[in-house]
């Protein structure tokens, strides 16, 4: 792994909160991802499913953790790949026992051969058997992973068991980040940042969205991140009203914007950073006029993050923000919100798309929507505006932690966003 190593005590605590949760008598288990194959012997990277890295800060495939409560005893097993001489020669090696106890703080480590022999004991004493799956409101399901595979094997041999879901206890608990967590996703924001600076000086007439591309990840690289926290967007022109245009392959032109939405991952934690930026190194009027009332709105919707604060009246409320600065703009007039309708805000016509998501260990991370805002959750904020008739569209965006008392946190408060500085630093 490019990352240095994590403190296995984030590890240890965040099962404790997860067992905690459990019924008494019951069992649960997590699954690595499959290595996907593309075609002939062709695979994609290895990405490890985030539950169970959040559980144990295991990076490895074919990976399983299995936990128990039972009255007073608590018992945490995982059960890993065993290595061989062809592996290592051909992979490298993998986990030893004694590396998988020094990631995980677990004691209790079986190679998976060894596996349905030690669970069949363990489930056999269990009421309630937890299953994991993949319950974010965004989730398109459509390949069966090994967790789900995992799933019906166990329903199948034993099915007489009481089901439970694993998956609220994780929406809760990854939801508010441990101060590790929180310095982890500093450090992919950092990086981020090291990416940005970088592409201010290089930026000019005639460059490439693809060669702005591959600066960032020269930086992220160079930096112990090992990819794009998510697919980067490098929009140019009228690029940037396709809110998830990933070709980047269009040449850019004096007087255009380039909007980039980039973020590097660090330990499998995200960042998320959107920046928008003259090709030429500077703003013409008209664009420097919607570029302030984006980073108004973004500055606004910022302060509105606090403790107790309910999710849909957050949007609302910046939904509101947004339809003032609007008509500042002679965008839309007074006719235009009294024929709005509760569905479809007139804003919407220049602002599609919702102002904030949960950030963690996946950009779009975990996060119950129904419960208010708590500190340490740590939230995108991501407002635009998309004006395809005048060919351009800007959006501002920055990772923010919820405070208890006072503003968010701007974890990406270094990151250049004024218009002054950004020329600047372009001409310089």
């Amino acid at each position: 792994m490019k990352y240095k190593k994590i403190n296995s005590k984030l590890f240890t605590k965040n099962r404790k909160n997860f067992i905690n949760r459990m019924k008494n008598n019951s069992i649960a288990f997590f699954n690595s991802n499959d290595i996907y194959p593309v075609s002939a012997d062709s695979t994609l990277p290895f990405e490890q499913h985030r539950d169970i890295f959040y559980l144990s800060g295991i990076d490895q495939e074919e990976s399983v953790l299995m936990l128990f409560k039972a009255s007073e005893k608590i018992y945490e097993i995982l059960f890993l790949k065993e290595t061989n001489k062809h592996i290592a020669i051909w992979e490298g090696p993998k986990l030893s026992k004694d590396d998988a106890f020094e990631i995980s703080g677990i004691k209790s480590v079986y190679w998976l051969k060894e596996m349905d022999m030690v669970i069949d004991d363990f489930i056999q004493k269990s009421e309630t058997i937890y299953f994991n799956h993949n319950e974010h409101y965004r989730a398109k399901i459509e390949v069966e992973t090994r967790e789900e595979r995992f799933n019906k094997k166990i329903k199948k041999r034993f099915p007489n068991k009481k089901e439970e879901r694993s998956n609220p206890i994780l929406q809760s608990l990854r939801s508010i980040k441990d101060p590790i967590e929180i310095e982890l996703i500093q450090r992919a924001c950092d990086i981020t940042r090291k990416g940005f600076m970088r592409i201010l000086n290089f930026v000019k007439d005639g460059v490439w969205e693809y060669e702005i591309e591959a600066e960032f990840i020269h930086e992220f690289l160079k930096n112990r991140s090992k990819k794009f926290a998510y697919s980067p967007i490098i929009a140019s022109g009228n690029n940037a009203n396709i809110l998830h245009y990933t070709e980047n392959n269009k040449l850019c032109k004096n007087g255009e914007l380039i909007l980039m939405d980039v973020g590097a991952e660090y330990a499998n934690y995200s960042s998320d950073m959107t920046r928008t930026i003259p090709v030429s190194g500077k703003f013409t009027e008209r664009q420097k006029q919607i570029y302030n009332s984006v980073l108004k709105v973004k500055n606004e919707a910022t302060k509105m993050l606090i403790p107790g604060a309910d999710w849909e009246k957050y949007h609302i409320e910046v939904g509101k923000i947004m339809s003032s600065e609007l008509l500042s703009l002679g965008l839309l007039d007074k006719s235009d919100i009294q024929n709005e309708s509760k569905d479809k805000p007139a804003y919407k016509k220049f602002f599609m798309h919702g102002t904030s998501h949960h950030l963690g260990l996946d950009t779009h991370d975990y996060g119950l929507l129904k419960q208010p805002l708590e500190e340490n959750m740590i939230f995108t904020v991501e407002p635009g505006i998309y004006l395809p008739e005048e060919g351009f569209g800007i959006r501002l965006e920055d990772d923010v932690i919820v405070q208890k008392n006072g503003e968010p946190i701007n974890m990406m408060k270094n990151i250049p966003i004024e218009i002054e500085e950004i020329e600047e630093l372009m001409n310089n």
